[in-house]
């Protein structure tokens, strides 16, 4: 073969390599040719294995070669440490980049909201589907009691634990996690200077909480509640039980009431606060922090009585005797009855 021939065959083989190594190159740092979109969400759930997560990527567009990418997780030894969790990810990441994200386990977190939430079963339903754990595992673990007993807290008592605002997870969270979590949340909550708020008026934090969440569900203005706040610290120091209507509603579990009648007044329940005196055996509802807040800053004042005003707007009529409690509460019922809301 003549020189120019050599030359011309060495050319062909530089130029096989050489598109081979730009090929490998591509593929390992690869640009993947997607639709624009900036970030893209990976779910991994706990246990998953490596071919779970190969399909979940090529399901989400973000592998071109299969076999490239599974030679350099071999490489990483990443298909032996699968890490569980939510990853955002840009679609033109290349190969080393997103194994070394998955690999890393360094999850993208989520922001989990919850408020309004009157049971157990409320808190599981708005939580669950917002982290790995769902409703299900979130209740199953809530209802087991033998869970929280060592932190001090009863089944029906641990509501209070779950402070409603908005958290940042790792979705990856299980149900024990959760808990564990807001324990924290509600041990830096109740800071000491809470708790010396809280002690002035002879209260426990727990306490507290069963206070706030009955005028959570008594009061519809926000600023009415410190208000309220100081008709039950004052009906406390003088032994008058609480009497509040929204306890009923609770040990009935029926929370479409809208008036309290006579009858439902003698139900046979701890939690009625018209029979028994003092606190329920915990929380009516998740108390709001706005609710405890009122409770530590009650306003100082003499009223024993409140009752909603008969122009529903909202608003209460505070009194200090009963006869004048009476009247305006017979105005309120008479404002039902034009109404006809009989319950």
């Amino acid at each position: 073969m003549t020189k120019k021939g050599l030359f011309y065959r060495f050319l062909i083989i530089v130029l096989i390599v050489t598109t081979g190594l730009l090929l490998v190159f591509r593929l390992i740092n690869g640009i993947n040719p997607g639709q624009g979109k900036e970030n893209i969400e990976i779910y991994i759930p706990t246990g998953a294995g490596y071919s779970q997560v190969l399909d979940t990527l090529i399901s989400k567009n973000l592998i071109q070669s299969r076999s490239v990418f599974t030679w350099i997780a071999s490489r990483k030894k990443y298909k032996s440490r699968v890490k569980p969790g939510r990853y955002i990810v840009n679609e033109n990441i290349n190969y080393l980049n997103l194994i070394n994200l998955l690999r890393s386990g360094k999850q993208s977190p989520v922001k989990v909201t919850f408020n309004n939430a009157r049971t157990l079963n409320d808190i599981a339903g708005k939580i669950g589907g917002q982290i790995e754990a769902d409703s299900l595992q979130i209740i199953t673990f809530l209802n087991e009691e033998s869970n929280y007993l060592n932190d001090g807290f009863k089944k029906e008592q641990v509501i209070s634990v779950f402070l409603p605002d908005t958290y940042e997870f790792l979705w990856s969270t299980s149900a024990e996690g959760l808990y564990k979590r807001m324990y924290r949340e509600y041990n830096n909550f109740w800071n000491q200077t809470r708790l010396g708020e809280a002690a002035k008026e002879g209260l426990n934090p727990l306490q507290v909480c069963i206070l706030a969440s009955i005028i959570d569900d008594e009061v519809v203005k926000v600023e009415e509640k410190p208000r309220i706040a100081g008709v039950y610290f004052n009906r406390i120091k003088r032994g008058i039980p609480l009497q509040s209507c929204p306890t009923i509603k609770f040990a009935m579990n029926d929370f479409t009431i809208t008036r309290i009648l006579d009858v439902y007044l003698k139900i046979d329940s701890p939690y009625n606060t018209y029979l028994h005196n003092g606190f329920p055996p915990g929380p009516i509802r998740c108390p709001s922090i706005e609710g405890i807040e009122a409770v530590l800053h009650a306003e100082k004042h003499d009223f024993i009585f409140f009752v909603a005003k008969a122009d529903f707007s909202g608003y209460h009529n505070f009194s200090r005797t009963l006869a004048e409690h009476n009247r305006y509460a017979n105005q309120y019922q008479k404002e039902l009855d034009k109404r006809k809301i009989y319950r």
